[in-house]
Formats: structure tokens, sequence, C-alpha cells
């Protein structure tokens, strides 16, 4: 009894803590709330002088992240739904909807009277009643600056028969809040963590809430057993018999000292269970120890559920803290978790499997028979010795001229056919879906004033289209197919926001398919303004939150072209070779001074030598 009454004593006092940084939270970021209210009302008033709905064939959405990309529950479409996009000087928030018809490969912008107000970080489900519901609740709308936060507690449902949206107007929810996650159980919503932020303080969730999609009522549970940590942007997805959901993983952080944050990446797993009938319903937490190969730790992860009930996982960040730096290893990898066996499996591409199978049978019967044609043999030889990785290197230029080297080591023939071999091994013990080894691409960042970058990414899959690593993507699983749109990476202090598209075959598992390659257009960065800039910005807010950002950068361009003209001239005749060796010691002055004194010589001189290429390619 005694050791029990401890624990209940700990739990109540866990409750209190949190209600009261809830309550402090709350009153330090009242005023700030109060003044983007003003600015939400505003876009409402604009949203709510349309009157009929207006569909548009249209391009892609913009780059964006941390929109909501869902399945819709009787046809083959998608539905893309608000995000963020960041600039370098300007938040922009979406409330955009968008409607992808997957046979037609086209897009479709649907403006739909009373829409929710622009957010991002929400959670978006879809249901099969009522000709299909999307229900959306919660999020984020940040200021233009990026320094004030207001989390909503707004419930919304878009009816997709009729195409109208409803503001569900429930109480009892949860507070408002963003990096939450919602999934559906049987009847009801179950909605798990967020955070929320103001400028001086934020609180991590652990709670459960139930909506009830019959009564249209909320609840809260009060789960036994061990719970999660509080967390946001964690794995959350129902078990296939409809009984439980199953956490993984997610993000949280805390103050350590006054202006000092310390942030952790979790990566254990658990399970709420529903036990008794209907009108004596409990919930139990439990902690979860899966089998196989779970994913190396990070944040940011994009989670759709795929064939089987298996929880689908693409790329993510691992951010790597110091006293005053914040650098990330950015991954594109690709793991399933099988909700049935509790187990994990990285995901490996297959690539064209006829052809490698053609290649090793005509290496095997080389090496049987005798006295074949010379031709023949020569080829044996060449396919037959061990190939070292090979280096893929891809540049674009993006429209404010940022140069992006990507960088890819492709694994050599006999380390693909070792991997072929295994994948065998494992399709005969485990059947439809094999998945071997772990691939992550590293991704090594320095931030240059000219705007130059170089990302280099090793990986063990032989496919050489795959997305490159990002964090903040949307993915979402139909037909047995993952979707995955958009998303960022950073390099140094430079954020890039994508709009790329691809999809994947699950059951096939054999590789990507780009439906929308990204755009270099679409990259803009613009440097801190003075105050004046940004007053002029400030002038746009409405403009920019309806997804319509243009910025004027004549000046910026014609400094560019100033200093391209100063850079050491091509020589008629020369190549690439020839104009690195030539100017070499420009280049690497040139980087040395971009990249700081700390850089190491081996890094400035890769930069160097990238820079002198992308110059003699330009010209």
């Amino acid at each position: 009894m005694g050791k029990k009454g401890k624990k209940e004593k700990k739990v109540k006092g866990a409750e209190k803590t949190a209600a009261k940084m809830e309550k402090k939270v709350s009153k330090r970021s009242k005023r700030e709330e109060e003044d983007l209210e003003a600015l939400i009302a505003e876009f409402q008033n604009l949203d709510a002088k349309k009157t009929q709905v207006v569909e548009t064939t249209c391009p892609p959405p913009s780059p964006r992240l941390s929109a909501s990309l869902s399945a819709h529950p009787e046809k083959d479409e998608l539905i893309m739904f608000g995000g963020e996009f960041f600039n370098g000087r300007k938040t922009y928030l979406y409330n955009d909807l968008f409607f992808y018809n997957i046979k037609k490969n086209t897009w479709v912008k649907s403006e739909i009277p009373n829409p929710p107000p622009p957010r991002c970080s929400h959670q978006a489900v879809v249901v099969p009643q009522g000709g299909g519901q999307l229900w959306v609740f919660g999020g984020e709308f940040a200021s233009p600056n990026g320094e004030q936060f207001y989390h909503y507690k707004d419930l919304w449902v878009l009816h997709l028969a009729t195409h109208t949206w409803e503001n569900i107007k429930a109480p009892g929810g949860p507070s408002g809040r963003s990096g939450h996650r919602m999934v559906l159980s049987k009847r009801q919503l179950l909605v798990f963590g967020g955070f929320h932020e103001s400028t001086r303080d934020f609180i991590y969730y652990n709670d459960i809430y139930s909506f009830s999609l019959d009564t249209f009522s909320w609840s809260r549970f009060n789960p036994s057993g061990s719970a999660p940590c509080p967390r946001s942007a964690c794995q959350m997805t129902s078990t296939t018999d409809g009984m439980g959901v199953i956490i993984y993983g997610g993000y949280s952080k805390v103050r350590v000292k006054k202006d000092v944050e310390k942030g952790t990446i979790h990566s254990d797993m658990f399970l709420l269970k529903r036990e008794g009938k209907d009108d004596q319903e409990k919930w139990l937490w439990s902690r979860l120890n899966p089998s196989g190969n779970k994913p190396p730790p990070r944040s940011g992860f994009s989670l759709a559920v795929g064939p089987a009930g298996r929880a689908v996982l693409f790329g993510g960040v691992c951010d790597e803290e110091e006293e005053e730096t914040l650098e990330g290893d950015f991954y594109n990898d690709l793991y399933l978790y099988d909700t049935v066996k509790n187990r994990w499996f990285p995901g490996q591409l297959r690539g064209n499997k006829s052809e490698k199978k053609k290649k090793r049978r005509g290496k095997k019967g080389g090496a049987e028979g005798e006295g074949g044609e010379k031709k023949e043999e020569e080829e044996e030889e060449e396919e037959g010795a061990p190939q070292g990785p090979t280096e893929v290197i891809k540049e674009i230029v993006t429209e404010d001229g940022t140069v992006m080297t990507i960088k890819e080591v492709i694994p050599g023939a006999q380390e693909e056919e070792e991997e072929e071999e295994e994948e065998e091994e494992e399709e005969e013990d485990d059947g439809k879906i094999i998945h071997t080894h772990t691939h992550t691409h590293t991704h090594n960042t320095d931030r240059l004033d000219n705007h130059m970058f170089v990302i280099s990414s090793g990986s063990a899959s032989a496919p050489l289209v795959e997305p490159c690593a990002r964090s903040s993507a949307m993915a979402t699983v139909r037909q047995g197919k993952l979707f995955l749109y958009g998303g960022m990476f950073e390099v140094g202090d430079r954020q890039f926001t994508l709009n790329d598209f691809y999809c994947l075959d699950l059951n096939k598992m054999d590789q990507w398919e780009v439906l929308v390659e990204m755009d270099p257009k679409t990259q803009e960065w613009l440097e801190e303004s003075e105050s004046e800039d940004e007053e002029e910005e400030e002038e746009g807010e409405a403009k920019g939150a309806e997804g319509e950002e243009e910025e004027e950068e004549s000046e910026e361009e014609s400094e560019d072209e100033k200093d391209e003209d100063e850079h050491p001239a091509v020589q008629e005749g020369e190549t690439v070779t020839d104009y690195q060796s030539r100017t070499e010691q420009y280049w690497m002055g040139l980087a040395r001074a971009n990249m700081g004194p700390d850089a190491k010589d081996k890094k400035v001189a890769k930069v160097a030598l990238a820079m002198a290429k992308v110059f003699f390619e330009d010209q």
C-alpha cells in the first residue's frame, strides 16, 4: 500500500506541476495571442466575402511544410490543407485547400466559403461517413516576423460530398496546441500530446482526448499504467483491431537555466489499449519493446499507415545541440512498423529486380561455361570485378543564385549483389514486404554568404531517384502507395522549403516515382532586412497568407552580377579541370572568407572546387 500511495502522489504532483505551468504559459501568452487574434480575424473577414465554391485547375501547391496530406476515403484523391513557408524574412501561413487526382496526375485548388483560418502543425483525419469527411483540429498561427504564436483549439469538418466547411463547437476539448497527433479509432477521434509555446514559456502535453463522431462531444481519458512523458510530433497509429493506439518517439524540451533550453528526442514506444465494454470502458498504458531494427533517434519525421496496418516512417532530423549552435543531420530513409508483430523493418528499395537477376545469371553462366567468345569473356571480367562505390553529383541553381550540389554515393555491383541475396533470404522468411539494412543520409552543411552550399549523402540503395533528406514533409498512403510532398531542410542559417512530390509502391518497394520535380525557382531566401524593408513587407501580410509570396530582388540580382564580373574569367578552350587548377587559390580564398577561419581545410577545398565548377558552367 505504501508504494502504491507514493506512486499516486507522484502522479498527482506531476499533474499539479503541469497545471501550474499551463496556467503560467496561458497568462503570459494571452496578450500576444490577442494581437494575433486580430490578424486572424482579418483573414476570416476576407474569407467570409466568398459565397460560392470555386474550383480551379492549378499547378502543384507552393513549397511548404507541416501541412496535412490525407487520402480521400472513397476516391483516388489526396487532400492537402494549410502549411507554412518561411523565406528568411517572413513567415507565411496557409489555409488553402488542394485536391490531387492520382490517376490524372492533376491538381485542383478548391476555394470553399468560411474555411478554417491559416495554420500549420495541425492534424487532419478522414472518415468515410456522410460521403467522406475531413476532420481538422488545432495547429498554430505565427506572426509574420515569426516571434509570436497563436495555438488553435478549434475543430472543423470538411464535408467532401457537399464541399462545405463546418466549425464544430463542442466544449471540453483539448487546450490550444500544435504538434499533437490525432487518429481514428472505431467511432472516435483520439488526440494525444502536442505543445503550446509563447515568446517566454512553453509546455508539452501527454494528455489524451476523445471526440465521439456519434455524439459530437469531447471527453478526456484518465488511463492507468505508465504513460509516455509529455511530447509532440510523435508517431500515433491505431491498432488493426481498433482497440487501441501505439505511440512512438516524439520531441520535447525543458528549460535547464533561465535562458537555456534543452531538447530531447524520444525513441520509446507505448500502447494505449481499451478494455471492457462500452458502458464500462477503461484505458491502459503499457510500454512496448519492439523487435527488429528500430529507426535511429530523430524528430520531424513523416508518418502514414500502409498496407496491413503497417506504420510508415520517413526522414526527419537529429539535431546536435551545443551551447550556441544547432546543427542537424537530415534523413531520407524509410522504416515500417508492423503493429501485429510489434516489429520494425528498415526499408530498402529493391530497384529493377529482373535486370539484376539477369546480370547475376550472366555472371554465373560465364563462370561455368568454357570457350566463349573473347568479347563475352571480357564483359564477364568487367562485370565480375569488384566495383567500388560511385559518386553521383547533381547541381541545381536556384532563382536567387544559390547553387545546390547534391552528392550521392551509389554502391558498387558487388555490394548490390550481396544486398540482393539478403533480400531474397528475407523474402522467403517474411512474405510480402522485404526490408534490409538501414540507410541514413548525413548532411554536412556550411553557410556561405554568396549562397553556395553542398549536401553530401551516402546511401546503401541502388536507385538514383529518391527524395532528398528532409523533415516535416507531408505523407499519406492510398491503395498501397506512399505519397510524399514537400518538407524542408536547413543549410547553416538558411532553410530550404520544398514542393517536390514522390510516390512509392509499398508492396513492390522497387523505386520512387517522381510526380513533381523540385523547382529551383521556388527556392527563395532573403537575408534579414532593415526596418524599412520590414515595414514594406508588413503591407503584404494578407496577400502572403493567401499563398502569394512575391518578393522584388532586382537590387540583389544586380549585386550578384557585379560579384560575378570580378571572378576570374574562363579562357577560350579551357576545361573545367584546367579552370579549377588555374584559379584554385582565388576560390580557396573566397571559400575561406565565407566559411570562417575555423572551417577545416578539407571542407574549404571541396567548397572552393564546387564554386569554381558552378561559375565555369554558368559562363
